[in-house]
């Protein structure tokens, strides 16, 4: 038998985005993107103001440190910052 645990209710209108196999190619598409643009660092005259600019693939992955720093921080900010759900609702 065929799981339909992930198929909308009849008469709901389904986007092309509810298919799962097309977020997939949505993501792989990505990825190719990236991964060109990465490679195609190498063929262009840089211009940079710094030594560490002239780097194969600098901004990439200084890009996605920053990314991945920002993220990290986000979560650990959200310890102290976070609030109970009915914060703004309590009757105190």
């Amino acid at each position: 038998m065929t799981d339909h645990s992930d198929q909308q209710p009849s008469g709901e209108k389904r986007y092309w985005l509810d298919e799962p196999r097309n977020v997939t190619k949505i993501v792989w598409a990505l990825v190719v993107l990236c991964a060109g643009l990465f490679f195609a660092d190498g063929f262009y005259e840089k211009h940079a103001e710094t030594e560490a600019e002239y780097l194969f693939g600098f901004y990439a992955i200084f890009g996605f440190t920053v990314y991945v720093g920002l993220v990290l921080i986000a979560k650990w900010l959200r310890t102290f910052l976070m609030r109970p759900e009915d914060y703004y609702d309590s009757d105190d």
